[in-house]
Formats: C-alpha cells, sequence, structure tokens
C-alpha cells in the first residue's frame, strides 16, 4: 500500500487479507468491536492485516506459526488463539504441526502456558472434528511390545 492509498482502500485490502487468513473468526472479532471501539476495528483490518500480515517477507503459514508461539508465550490470549488455531489450519498447518509448536512452546515459555494454548487448540479441533490429533502409541506402550 502506498502512502496515497485511502483509509478506505487499506481497509478493504485488510478486510481481504483477513477474509482469507482468518476467515468467519476473524469478521466476529472486527464485528464485537463495532459498539465498543470501532477503531481498533478498523487499526486491526487496515493496519494488522493490510499492512503487516500482507507483506511478502513470510508465508502465511509461517506467519501463524511465529503468532501462535507469541499468543502462547504472552499468556491469557486464549481468545485470540482459537481465532489464530482456526487461522492456521486454514492456511495449511496441520494439527499435527500446530500441536508439535505448541509443545515445543513450553521449552521457552513454560509448560502451564503451553497447556493453556493446547486446550484452546483442542477446542478448535474439536469444532472443526479434527479430534484425536496424530494417534500416536505412547512411549511405554511402544517400549514394552
Amino acid at each position: 500500500m502506498s502512502e496515497s492509498t485511502t483509509r478506505e482502500e487499506r481497509f478493504a485490502h485488510g478486510l481481504e487479507v483477513l477474509r482469507t487468513v482468518d476467515g468467519e473468526a476473524g469478521q466476529r472479532v472486527v464485528d464485537s468491536l463495532a459498539d465498543i471501539n470501532p477503531e481498533l476495528g478498523h487499526q486491526t483490518v487496515a493496519w494488522a492485516f493490510g499492512e503487516i500480515y500482507s507483506r511478502p517477507g513470510l508465508a502465511p503459514r509461517d506467519r501463524q506459526l511465529v503468532t501462535l508461539g507469541m499468543l502462547t508465550a504472552l499468556g491469557g490470549c486464549e481468545a485470540q488463539l482459537d481465532v489464530h488455531v482456526n487461522a492456521a489450519l486454514n492456511v495449511g498447518l496441520t494439527p499435527e504441526e500446530i500441536t508439535e509448536a505448541l509443545l515445543h512452546s513450553a521449552v521457552y515459555c513454560g509448560i502451564p502456558r503451553a497447556l493453556n494454548a493446547t486446550f484452546a487448540a483442542k477446542k478448535v479441533f474439536a469444532e472443526r472434528g479434527l479430534l484425536p490429533v496424530g494417534e500416536r502409541p505412547a512411549p511405554d506402550a511402544a517400549a514394552s511390545t
């Protein structure tokens, strides 16, 4: 987007990106701000999605991995994790890749935050009929055979 792009054009571009990445979940977030802070909704669409998410430096799936890691590290972001786990699935990440990223986050931000993020992912996976994830034998079961 250039400096001469209008506010409305930035919003329209951001809305296209938002719908591609977050689908209905992202639109619900923006809609929920209409009666309390519509400017925050506008900035989320125009700036976060229109300017940042649409940059060419990272693929959408990589942006979602980064986002999941940061929301997990921040803690207390389960509502945003719901949206971004859906977004991660929308841009091609598998449930196994998402759970692996959340497991990896435990090393850097702690088990409690990784658990909270995993339970947010579990909720989304259940809603989308994606449970159980990666049916693997338990380590003890594999060792005893």
